[in-house]
């Protein structure tokens, strides 16, 4: 009997963190899907355009994902050394782009900004990802930057923004 005992519980001992690992695995998988709800970030441009050797710019925002590639956003650029004229988070609804999530959890955005301008481009950011914590945290770089009024992407350097949930519910108001 204690022979038995002693097998049974050896045989469970090793197989228990065998089947752990085999369903932490199958968690690991992602999909347009894992980001759902709101995701709040701030992100330092070291380089802005136009000005290489200037000081850093901040943003601070919030980004809205449907689990479905889409998504809307709204930020806040805080400078107190230079004057960007905004006062307060761009404006509901003008924000807003489509993003891709691989199997492996890393993906891509594109974030139109839609500033009106006179000519050039109304700002587009291209950004790579990597989402951890099953959904729950993106840490995402610049890949291009073309700012508004301009037609060609410009060098700029950017801390990566890490993307923490804030809430599966409602949209951002």
């Amino acid at each position: 009997m204690k022979s038995w005992l002693w097998k049974g519980t050896l045989a469970a001992a090793i197989a228990l963190p065998v089947l752990s690992g085999v369903a932490g695995a199958a968690d690991l998988g992602c999909s347009t899907a894992t980001l759902k709800g709101e995701y709040a970030f701030a992100v330092t441009a070291y380089t802005p355009p136009g000005l290489p050797n200037g000081p850093p710019q901040v943003v601070a925002g919030i980004e809205v994902f449907d689990g479905k590639g889409r998504f809307t956003q709204r930020d806040y650029i805080g400078d107190s050394l230079r004057t960007m004229g905004q006062t307060d988070f761009a404006p509901q609804g003008q924000e807003n782009g489509t993003y891709t999530v691989n199997p492996d959890c890393t993906g891509s955005m594109v974030i139109n900004l839609n500033v009106p301008v006179p000519s050039g481009s109304t700002g587009v950011i291209q950004t790579v990802f990597v989402i951890s914590d099953g959904g729950r945290h993106v840490h995402d770089v610049v890949a291009e930057f073309v700012p508004p009024g301009f037609t060609e992407p410009q060098p700029t350097q950017t801390s990566g923004a890490t993307l923490t949930l804030v809430s599966r519910g409602g949209p951002f108001r």
